[in-house]
């Protein structure tokens, strides 16, 4: 089932909106770390993080069409 072009222009909308969160996410925690913040705070920031790098592995395999079939 192929997706329509306005689905697949959300998507990647989508896909880069959270691929700049996910760099503002890696320099918050970078600045976080020098300036010696609470471990704790550090590791939910992470935590966070990760999670935006699931939604983007997600978004991109639906932009990715399977090449196997």
């Amino acid at each position: 089932m192929n997706t329509s072009e306005q689905d697949q222009a959300e998507i990647r909308l989508e896909f880069a909106r959270l691929r700049q969160e996910h760099a503002d996410f890696d320099a918050a925690i970078d600045a976080m770390i020098a300036s010696g913040c609470d471990p704790l705070q550090i590791q939910r920031m992470k935590k966070k993080k990760l999670a935006l790098k699931d939604r983007l592995q997600e978004l991109e395999d639906r932009i990715i069409p399977d090449i196997i079939a």
